[in-house]
């Protein structure tokens, strides 16, 4: 039975990370102990640090570094690369664009997605179809980003090896469903809500990325791992950077409980199917203030 957890627990995966394509990784001390590790933060907080990930801090360091750099741009110049359905939800949106329950929130952002071109996923994905957009300026910003996905890409399949691995089942079970984010190391603002309604801070900690699991692996586990509410509050007078990477299954998946963890939680299946791209379209439409405000 799942605790309250009063903080968010830290894992070194670099044991997981040196075996991850060994045969016997299973049979190793050092992974069976992220395993556990992972699949108790799971189940509890749904939230976790990672440290001995194998990227470089000065790679994660300059990520952030060109992510100030577009935000301090005027205003015009970030508007050059302006979100809109036309350009498949891809580019800059503005403050209080984006929308929560109602409420416009106070940040600006930058949304691209995997290049969808058109037909590839059917009808389905002709909202999202198109390039990125990615600005002049910085202008190593397009190279730096592309990078920085393949290695954020890399990492999160290999956690996801580890959840695998948690639950009993075979080693690519699952493609996606993991949030990766780099925070400012030095503004406190990200929120988790653990079971007793509390709301825990998750502080930066240096060198490490804070790790979240989306509804979809809350389906595929049939409620065994845990989808946590999370916010974020930013008390300092200075704006804060994070840049947030979504390891996410295929477009068109079909999502439904897995068998081996409608086993573990009781032989009844709790959750509905749900198609992952129908799920994220209905998300990004319902995200803005409205199509005619965008497109103004």
């Amino acid at each position: 039975m799942a605790t309250a957890f009063d903080s968010i627990p830290l894992i070194d995966i670099s044991p997981l990370l040196a075996k991850w394509d060994d045969p016997n990784m299973v049979q190793d001390q050092g992974v069976a102990e992220v395993v556990r590790q992972l699949d108790q933060a799971c189940r509890e907080a749904g939230f976790f640090y990672v440290k001995g990930h194998g990227i470089p801090d000065s790679v994660i360091e300059e990520v952030r570094n060109v992510t100030y750099k577009f935000f301090s741009l005027p205003y015009e110049e970030k508007l050059k690369i302006k979100i809109s359905p036309a350009t498949g939800y891809r580019g800059y949106q503005r403050i209080g664009e984006n929308i929560t329950k109602g409420i416009p929130d106070m940040h600006e952002a930058i949304d691209c997605y995997r290049e969808v071109k058109p037909g590839m996923f059917g009808a389905l994905s002709k909202p999202l179809e198109g390039p990125n957009q990615w600005p002049i300026n910085p202008p190593n910003i397009k190279q730096l980003m592309e990078e920085y996905i393949r290695m954020c890409t890399d990492l999160s399949r290999k956690i996801m090896l580890g959840i695998a691995l948690a639950l009993g089942a075979s080693a690519d079970a699952f493609e996606g469903l993991l949030t990766l984010v780099n925070q400012d190391d030095d503004k406190t603002a990200l929120e988790v809500r653990n079971l007793s309604g509390e709301w825990i801070l998750a502080p930066p900690i240096h060198g490490t990325f804070i790790c979240n699991i989306g509804d979809m692996l809350k389906i595929l586990t049939n409620g065994l791992y845990e989808s946590t509410l999370h916010r974020v509050i930013n008390n300092s007078p200075k704006y804060r950077v994070s840049v947030a990477y979504f390891y996410e299954t295929n477009f068109d998946a079909a999502i439904e409980p897995l068998d081996i963890c409608i086993k573990r939680t009781g032989g009844t299946k709790k959750f509905g199917g749900a198609v992952y791209g129908k799920h994220l379209v209905s998300k990004v439409q319902t995200n803005f203030v409205n199509e005619d405000e965008l497109c103004s």
